[in-house]
């Protein structure tokens, strides 16, 4: 779900801004699961974050997930930087699939999903919402990372460009509104737990079930 570019390792899919960003999200997710077992990632993109966070989050089993388009990648990272506690990727598509399960455990406590809301469409975001609403265990956690408006305005000129950016790419997407990705939450039974400031105008919000 990132834009990819060639690094010093060119077999690998790269994104920059995965580079940028993992430290600050890592010290939030080394709280929000520190009691969690097993984290689903929605979207695991070009599949640094998932070779990042896994081994440095060891007591949690960290299965990615993606389009197929993607798992080509995903791969590629954990055969380069795997872990003992990272899963291959599994095929979830949002507009089709219903909630992934695995044969290790009896489900997912935790969900981590990164610039995701404002890529895909609306209805898409809902979706995501209803299923890991309805299959989080009360006390798990949903952790959403990306750029997000609030009170229905631009946190900042590089948020408005990027949102001008992603509408003429896809009229579907552009950034969502704080309060709107808040009430969705709580309508599939989810309350903010944090809302963590990040680098380069992003936040981190955390959600636990109810």
């Amino acid at each position: 779900m990132t834009s990819t570019s060639s690094s010093t390792a060119p077999q690998l899919p790269f994104s920059q801004a995965c580079e940028n960003n993992q430290a600050a999200i890592f010290e939030v997710l080394q709280s929000a699961f520190q009691h969690c077992r097993h984290v689903l990632e929605i979207g695991s993109g070009t599949g640094q974050h998932s070779v990042y966070f896994a081994p440095r989050l060891p007591q949690l089993l960290w299965q990615t997930s993606d389009l197929p388009d993607s798992h080509a990648g995903i791969r590629a990272w954990q055969a380069a930087q795997g872990a003992p506690n990272l899963r291959a990727p599994l095929e979830f598509d949002l507009a089709t699939d219903a909630w992934p399960v695995t044969a290790e455990s009896s489900g997912f406590d935790a969900v981590f999903t990164s610039n995701t809301c404002h890529i895909v469409a609306w209805p898409l975001v809902q979706r995501m919402f209803e299923l890991v609403g309805s299959h989080l265990p009360a006390g798990g956690v949903f952790a959403v990372y990306g750029p997000f408006n609030y009170g229905g305005r631009f946190t900042s000129d590089s948020n408005r460009a990027f949102d001008a950016w992603l509408r003429q790419r896809d009229a579907r997407s552009g950034l969502r509104d704080f309060e709107a990705i808040v009430a969705l939450a709580a309508e599939h039974g989810m309350e903010l737990q944090l809302d963590q400031a990040m680098p380069a105008n992003n936040r981190t919000l955390v959600f636990h079930k109810r």
